[in-house]
Parts: structure tokens; C-alpha cells; sequence
């Protein structure tokens, strides 16, 4: 019965991203990506004779999750292909010509008929499954055509439909994967509560994957000139939300600051109506210049891909997400040590409670708030400073456990 609910759900879901695309650019793409699926990968799949290794990420944060795995996958195990799939757009329209996979495509629909269809076509040696993504009728497949299906940097908690009395179906879903890898010791206690025993405390592969950021950095001259030897906040991935907490702030600051804002969505009109609203001078990176990036106070950033090496620059870091859409990447700036300040909802997020308890990440509700607390930090930032940055140092690792239970995994496979 619960699967045949799970299956219209998704069945509805679908039909409602096809009626709103003619509008909505993101559905859109959504539904045009995933047209005549099949076709595209049985041509795209056509010749190889390479096994393969999944990869599923459900967007561009998963995506970043999962790099040192496919890397150290693609080190260990070079004879085999790696096909990459994402569910939205903002992952694959982003990474779509990522070179450390092979094939990158959307992932069809869950529907049983897709799943057969696609597992059939692919034919993967062994699957993997990125932190949240949890799909019926993918899983089901893969287990019956016995192939190892590995979560790993998972998240759980106790409000999740897996530990309510009647989340039967979804713990069910949870027992075909081979191998589940938590990040936390609260996810290891709450799966064995649900007779799962396949289940090792991984971490999380965020942390080597932002270590790596420091080593692969970039420079990038216009932001360095514009810092221009003064102290720097970066604004990273920031939504209405926060702005509206960060215009007021950035206005009334009246100690030497310079701000770059690297919005989530890059929008023309909003960047606009913001530059409006700030009584500070600012500029677009896109329009700036040496000269011009000098002599502004705040700069925009219009462009994706940048900001994990902005950060560089920075002596402080505003992460956005957090009063609405779920919190970002807080890592990628802690990996250059800096204090930390986000919105109130926070508590799903192991980094951010523990750099919040650790008093290197400061959560704050509002303009005063964060003026308040920002001016501390300002005056003394170097408990913060250190913290983040040994946090990020001493939580490497999570990749070498998962390649452990890949090894493993490819070896039963192969007896």
C-alpha cells in the first residue's frame, strides 16, 4: 500500500513541474532535462565495456560532498567509468561539465518503471547515494540486480519519518543499502534503534573536501585590491532574508569594513535594489576594475564558482541560508579560520552546533544581534579565528573510511 502512495506521489510531482515550467525557469529545466532520458542514455552509454560506479547527488552542495570520494574512486579504481547524476538543476546545470565523471545526466523520475529501465541500461558495479537522497524505487532495483548501494556522509534525526511509528516504509528503504556511513554518533544510535547494523561513524567528506580549498585556492586580483589591506567581511550565499538583516548593518557599521556579498541566485534587479538600499558605495565584480574595486566599500559578486576562493580574503564570514532555505556551506570558510555568523535555524547542521558550542560560529536573529556580536568579534577574533580552522583539520578523513567499505564492498562483489 505505502509503495503504491510513495509511486503517485511521484507521479504527482511530476505532472506539477510540467504544468508550472512554462513559467518557472528552474522547473523548466527540471522536466526539458530529463526528455527522452533513455534514448540519451543509451547513446551516451553506447560502446563502453568499462564497469561503472554511480554517483547520485541531489544538488550542488551533495555534489561538492561526494568530489573526494569520486576522486579517490577514480584513483583506486581507474579501469572503471563514473556516470554522475543529480536531481536538480541547480547541481547539474552548475557541474555538467565536471571532468572527474565520465557521464553526467539527471536522474529520471523515481518511478518503478524508470528505475528498471535506467538500472538496466547502466548496469553499475556499485552505487552510491550522497547525504539525504533516499529513492524507493532506485534502491529496490539495485538491490535486486545485487549491487552494493553505499550512503555515506548521512545526517539523521529523531524527527525524520524513518523513526516515527509509522515510517515502516521509509525504514524499510533504508534497508537496502549495503553500507550507510553517518556523520554523527546521534545518526549511529538512532539507525541501531531501527535493527540497522550496517552502519559505521564516517563523518563527513566536506571537511576534506574544503581542506582541499586552501591548497587549490585562486587569486583573484580584483577582490585583493578591493580588500586593500582592510578588514573583510564575505557574504556568502545570500538570500533576501539575510540581506535584510545585512543592509542595515552594513549601513550603520562605523569602524573600517569592507563587505563582499556573493549572492545565492544571481539576479539582475535584486543586486540592483540592494546597491540602492546601502548608503555605502559599491560595485559588481563584473563592471569593477582595479581602481574601481579599491575605492568601493562593498562588492557584488554576479558570478558563480567564485566564492570558496574569495574567502581567502576574509577576516570574517556571513553565511546566508539560515533564516529561510536551510543553511550553506559553512565549512569553506572555516577552512581558512574566521568567525562564523548565520541565522538562527541552524540546529540540522553538525558544523554549525558544534562551531557554535566551540564559540568560533555566532548565530544571530537580527540587525542589533548581529551588530552586537559582530563588534566582539571584531575587537577580538582570535579565539574564533583558531577554532574554525582546527575544527575543519581535525574532522579530515571521512574519505579513506568510505574508500574502506568500497574495497570491501567490490571485493564480495567480486567473489
Amino acid at each position: 500500500m505505502f509503495s503504491g502512495l510513495y509511486n503517485t506521489g511521484i507521479m504527482a510531482f511530476q505532472s506539477l513541474l510540467r504544468l508550472v515550467a512554462s513559467f518557472n525557469p528552474k522547473a523548466r529545466l527540471w522536466v526539458d532535462g530529463r526528455r527522452d532520458w533513455a534514448d540519451k542514455l543509451w547513446r551516451l552509454l553506447a560502446g563502453n565495456t568499462s564497469p561503472i560506479a554511480w554517483f547520485h547527488a541531489a544538488s550542488l552542495g551533495e555534489f561538492e560532498q561526494g568530489c573526494p570520494v569520486i576522486e579517490a574512486f577514480r584513483a583506486a579504481y581507474p579501469d572503471y567509468k563514473i556516470l554522475l547524476t543529480f536531481f536538480s538543476p541547480s547541481g547539474y546545470e552548475v557541474r555538467k561539465d565536471y571532468d572527474g565523471a565520465d557521464y553526467i545526466v539527471y536522474l529520471p523520475a523515481d518511478t518503478p518503471n524508470n528505475a528498471c529501465q535506467f538500472v538496466t541500461l547502466v548496469k553499475p558495479r556499485i552505487a552510491f547515494f550522497i547525504k539525504y537522497e533516499f529513492w524507493y524505487n532506485y534502491l529496490r532495483e539495485l538491490d535486486a540486480a545485487q549491487v552494493p548501494i553505499i550512503s555515506f556522509s548521512a545526517i539523521f534525526r529523531p524527527d525524520q519519518l524513518f523513526f516515527k511509528p509509522w515510517g515502516q516504509f521509509y525504514q524499510n528503504m533504508l534497508r537496502y543499502f549495503s553500507h550507510i556511513l553517518v556523520q554523527n554518533k546521534e545518526s549511529v544510535n538512532l539507525l541501531a534503534g531501527i535493527g540497522l547494523k550496517n552502519v559505521t561513524l564516517g563523518g563527513d567528506t566536506r571537511f576534506d573536501r574544503v581542506s582541499q580549498v586552501v591548497v587549490t585556492k585562486k587569486a583573484i586580483p580584483v577582490a585583493e585590491a578591493f580588500k586593500a589591506n582592510t578588514p573583510l567581511l564575505v557574504v556568502g550565499s545570500a538570500w533576501p532574508e539575510d540581506m535584510a538583516v545585512l543592509i542595515p548593518f552594513i549601513n550603520q557599521f562605523n569602524k573600517p569594513l569592507k563587505v563582499v556579498i556573493a549572492p545565492h541566485e544571481i539576479k539582475e534587479e535584486e543586486i540592483e535594489r540592494w546597491r540602492k538600499q546601502l548608503i555605502r558605495s559599491s560595485v559588481r565584480f563584473s563592471q569593477a576594475n582595479i581602481d574601481t574595486a579599491r575605492s568601493a566599500d562593498v562588492l557584488f559578486i554576479d558570478n558563480i564558482g567564485m566564492l570558496s576562493s574569495l574567502y581567502q580574503y576574509g577576516e570574517f564570514a556571513y553565511i546566508g541560508g539560515a533564516f529561510k532555505q536551510g543553511l550553506h556551506n559553512i565549512l569553506e570558510a572555516a577552512t581558512f579560520g574566521m568567525p562564523l555568523f548565520f541565522g538562527p535555524d541552524y540546529d540540522k547542521y553538525q558544523e554549525a552546533v558544534d562551531l557554535v558550542g566551540e564559540e568560533a560560529a555566532f548565530s544571530i536573529h537580527d540587525t542589533d544581534e548581529l551588530t552586537t556580536t559582530f563588534l566582539k568579534q571584531y575587537d577580538n577574533p582570535a579565539k574564533a579565528t583558531r577554532v574554525s580552522r582546527d575544527y575543519v583539520q581535525r574532522n579530515i578523513g571521512a574519505t579513506a573510511k568510505v574508500m574502506e567499505i568500497v574495497q570491501k564492498s567490490l571485493l564480495l562483489t567480486n567473489l
